[in-house]
This record gives structure tokens, sequence and C-alpha cells, in this order.
């Protein structure tokens, strides 16, 4: 039998002494610091969503690499697991890019953002949307991939891309959305500076009819009954679109509707309280920072109203300096939810940081209650209690 050496035993319980104190070592949050993994490295998961399953949280998000190189997807999305929030396990890669075949739609160097899973009881599978743009092409393709896997870690297998509804009209379509497009429009290619100020001149929904609505900023939501909904920004960001996903959540149904039309919304979160539909995005500044906006229904298909900005604190009317990606409730505390925005790095993309502070409430005696989500430099899930 070998013997292991005093010097090996030393080293051996450091180790585990180490591994022990990064694995338990956070009791609360600390908006915009360094927050490391089991490991002992910086959380990988940027634009990111939370599931929920059997008692633990997965959070999802884009893996980064270093530099402007990784705004782009050089790995894939990774996933991490909790069941406290504060310390989370590497689970590793949950989706793969494909490094062996350049034409194949979700080849490295493409861009996946903003990825969220959910799961469907009836099928038992976990299934993943994420914002895809094809390799070399910019953000002219405004897709939306699909991936299901049969564990809540994964791995995922890809699908398709695609971009939703087409051939379908939204639920509130007006009569001059569906007149013939003009041919120049449906041969050109807008960016948002390029609109006019209101895109209805131009009718992006009925150029997305023909081609599919574009898809880009998207978060996903599953009401009471298990219904889900995918919520994209679309028309060249100027609108989005709350759209019903089939029975399996694998398709769009073709029930959808546009809201929020010319107000030029992205980075879209959805989540409820006390049978009201609660919003919040922000306005469309690239990777620059602005105010967050946020807005309530008393049905998912609107009408919606505009409720401003909730912030409250330094660099409020920035969002804190980050910007929305998802809401999540917290298991197991009545009325909690936690705001998760992310504070880019464009030039450093793999130094991203998070930005999670709960949203409070503020009591009516009818109707909706006004939402605020206040800056704390640090905190923890006592303050739902």
């Amino acid at each position: 039998m070998k013997r292991i050496s005093r010097r090996s035993v030393g080293w051996m319980l450091c180790w585990a002494l180490a591994a022990g104190s990064a694995a338990g070592r956070y009791s609360s949050f600390e908006p915009g610091q360094i927050w490391k993994d089991n490991n002992g490295v910086h959380i990988n998961a940027h634009g990111g969503g939370i599931l929920f399953h059997e008692g633990v949280y997965y959070w999802f998000g884009e893996h980064k690499i270093a530099g402007r190189a990784g705004n782009l997807a050089h790995v894939g999305v990774h996933c991490y697991r909790s069941k406290d929030l504060y310390n989370w396990t590497d689970e590793g890669i949950a989706l793969s890019v494909v490094t062996d075949d350049p034409n194949h739609p979700l080849t490295a160097g493409c861009i996946i953002e903003r990825p969220k899973v959910i799961y469907n009881p009836k099928t038992r599978q976990f299934v993943m949307w994420f914002h895809h743009e094809l390799k070399g092409r910019g953000y002219t393709a405004a897709m939306s991939g699909l991936a299901v896997g049969t564990r809540p870690r994964g791995p995922y297998q890809y699908v398709r891309s695609v971009r939703p509804n087409q051939g379908v009209w939204p639920m509130n379509v007006q009569e001059s959305h569906q007149k013939p497009v003009d041919r120049k429009v449906m041969e050109t290619h807008y960016s948002g500076g390029s609109l006019p100020r209101h895109p209805d001149v131009l009718n992006l929904l009925g150029k997305g009819y023909v081609t599919g609505q574009m898809a880009r900023d998207m978060t996903l939501f599953v009401d009471d009954d298990g219904t889900a909904y995918h919520i994209y920004a679309s028309e060249d960001n100027s609108t989005l679109h709350i759209a019903e996903l089939t029975e399996d959540y694998t398709d769009h149904s073709g029930r959808f509707v546009r809201v929020f039309a010319a107000r030029w919304m992205e980075a879209p979160t959805l989540f409820k309280h006390k049978g009201f539909y609660y919003f919040i995005g922000s306005g469309c500044t690239g990777w620059a920072p602005n105010a967050a906006r946020s807005a309530v229904a008393e049905s998912i298909w609107g009408p919606w109203m505009e409720l401003g900005n909730p912030c409250e604190g330094p660099d409020a009317e920035l969002t804190f300096r980050a910007q929305s990606t998802y809401v999540l409730p917290v298991q197991g505390r009545k009325g909690a939810f936690l705001f998760m925005a992310d504070r880019w790095n464009p030039e450093n993309a793999i130094d991203g940081r998070y930005i999670w502070l709960p949203i409070e409430f503020i009591p009516a005696a009818d109707g909706y209650e006004p939402i605020r989500i206040r800056w704390r430099d640090q905190w923890d899930l006592g303050v739902f209690d």
C-alpha cells in the first residue's frame, strides 16, 4: 500500500480548507463586486436567467472570454447551481458552440445573448431560448435560438433558430399593417438609428409578417396556469412583442401582441405579483447604460401602463450603471422578487459584473402596487422577512 506523506496530507488539507472556504464564503449580496464560484473564479453567466427546479436554483448565462472578442460566443451558455442564491457551484457549459463546422448556425463566433431556461412538466423537458445572431452578420439575423435538454444543467441540444410568427398577425394588428410593404423596405436592412420616429411609417410589422418577426433581447415567463410566453424586442428594437409558446414550449402558438410601440425598449423582464403583470426593461443605447423603465398591466396582453424608472440611489438614472436581465421570484418568501442586471464591460467582456437588488412594493389601498429598486452596497434575503 502506497503511503501518503505528511507533506501531501498538508497540501490536501490546505486545498480542502480553501475549497470549503470558497464554497461557503458568501452570506449576502454585494452588487457590482467580483462574485466567485466554488472554484474561486468570477461567475461567468452574463445576460442570464434562473430556473428553480426541485429545490435548486440554476443560473444560465453567456460565457464570456477576455477582451472585445468576448462579446461574441466562443464557448456557449454556462450553468451554475445554488440552494441559497449566495454560493454557486460551477456546472460547466450547458450549451456549447460548434467548433468544427464553420457553416453551422451555432458556430464559434456567432452571438448568443440572454439565454433563459424553463421546465415543461408535461414533456419533462428543459427548454432554452436565446437571442441568436449568425457569425459575421452583426445583428441583422435577429433570430431566436432553441435548445432542449433532459437535465437542468444540460447538456442542451441545439434544435433551430427562427424569426418568430412568420405569416401570423398580432392580435392587435391595425388595418394599415396589412397593406403591401414597399419593395425598397423589404430589401433594406434598417438599424435603429436609421428608422423614422415611428416604425409604422415603414410598416416593419408587415415586413416581419413575410420574413418572420425580428427578435433580439428577450426573456421567458411562465404564468400561473403553465402557459409560457416569449417576450422579445422586435421591429428593429422599436417595439416589443409578447408571444405565447406552444404547450411543449418549443414553438410559437401564433398568439402575440405588439406592446410599447415606437418606445425603443430592450432588456425585457416580466413577473407577476398579486394578479398584476409587471415589466422592467431599458431604453436602447447599445452597451451604454440608461434609465430603467417599468410598466404594469392586469392582463399579459395589455394594455400596459408605464410607471417610469423604479430605481433610487446613486446612478439611479443609469440603472446603477447596469441593464436588466431577469426578475427572480425567491422561493419560500411571499412577494419576494430579486431584480437581476448586468454591468457590461464591452472592452473586457469577461469582467462584466452583476447587480442583484430586492424589488420593493409600495402598499396601495386598491389596484397595483408601485415598485421601487433601491441601491444597497450589501444585503441579504432577510430584507424580505
